[in-house]
């Protein structure tokens, strides 16, 4: 009987050690690896702008490569999702999208700004998302119409001493964001008030140089990379940029904002984020895809032709830096008496 009983005790455990086995198995597949079926469904990156701006570009870039070189095989759509400078949609995106993995977010400092300012102030900051990493580094430009009397930044910055009020600059994004950084910056260095500036915003970088070529502003601020084609083409003159060094290509003879005597700079990241209950499957799914996708030709390729500057950041990497550039943009928020 004894026996008979510990034959039946083996069975039952041999049974459920098989039973744990296959569904371990079954939840990481034969290789151990996850085998989670995410995605199911198409993938959504919203840039929090209008068309033809810094986010849409970087957007409409990672979509495209990822769709071009399979490393997605779902559908990538780009949304326009302007307001606000991004603080609109940045508010829904922290609370109505917070558990949604399929859709994310292209963002740059204005993600820390918006938070950090005391005018047009967003209750939600990058602590309310998933950094997922960062792609590019870009750089901000002093712009005027081609047929503008001002012929470099010195003669512009002299202009509005005289008289602020009678110069108008634009930028695609809310006062007290990026580009009224970047535009008020060499200001603020030169000894003018950069209250005094007149400054007029546009909902994304396309906007603000629509307004610029249309009469509608003296000058805009915007990212470098987004005003190449209009040099070019002969439409724009650039006045300075906000690099560490001068740039290449179309804007290779362009002086920084050092070259001319002026202790500024500024940089513009961008990346990618997550809602802030992303699942632990999605994360996994797209900083695995992202980093792949860094490291591919066709990636080069595109920073290349946006005249984007490569500057990759895993996402560990990214939060941390976050928290770097917080620290900094705060500063330089109080000392313009702009933080909230």
């Amino acid at each position: 009987m004894k026996k008979k009983l510990l034959i039946l005790g083996m069975t039952v455990m041999l049974s459920i050690m098989l039973a744990a086995c296959n569904s371990n198995t079954s939840e990481t597949g034969a290789s151990g690896e996850s085998s989670s079926n995410y995605p199911e469904s198409n993938i959504i990156i919203v840039a929090p702008s209008g068309a033809g701006g810094g986010w849409d570009l970087t957007a409409r870039s990672v979509a495209k490569i990822m769709s071009e070189t399979g490393l997605v095989e779902k559908a990538i759509t780009v949304e326009n999702r302007a307001g606000g400078g991004g603080a609109v949609f940045m508010a829904e995106y922290a609370t109505k999208e917070a558990d949604n993995d399929y859709m994310l977010m292209a963002k740059s400092p204005p993600i820390l700004i918006n938070n950090l300012k005391a005018e047009g102030n967003s209750p939600y900051g990058y602590k309310d998302t998933k950094p997922l990493a960062q792609l590019t580094r870009d750089y901000g430009a002093i712009v005027v119409k081609a047929d503008s009397p001002y012929n470099n930044l010195t003669e512009l910055l002299d202009a509005i001493k005289a008289d602020p009020s009678s110069l108008t600059l634009a930028g695609g994004s809310a006062p007290g964001s990026m580009d009224h950084l970047v535009g008020v910056l060499p200001a603020y260095a030169y000894g003018i008030d950069p209250k005094q500036v007149k400054y007029v915003s546009y909902d994304g970088g396309g906007e603000a140089i629509a307004a610029l070529l249309g009469g509608n502003a003296d000058v805009i601020a915007t990212d470098a990379s987004a005003i190449g084609e209009y040099v070019k083409s002969g439409d724009v003159k650039v006045l300075a940029v906000s690099s560490t060094e001068r740039l290449t290509g179309a804007l290779e003879d362009v002086p920084t904002f050092k070259e001319l005597g002026l202790d500024a700079e500024f940089t513009i990241w961008r990346g990618l984020f997550g809602p802030k209950n992303m699942s632990d499957e999605a994360f996994e799914y797209w900083t695995t895809k992202l980093s792949e996708m860094a490291e591919t030709d066709e990636w080069k390729a595109e920073l290349e032709r946006n005249g984007w500057q490569h500057e990759y950041r895993n996402a560990e990497e990214f939060t941390a830096f976050l928290e770097e550039q917080e620290a900094v943009i705060s500063e330089l928020l109080k000392a313009l008496d702009m933080h909230k």
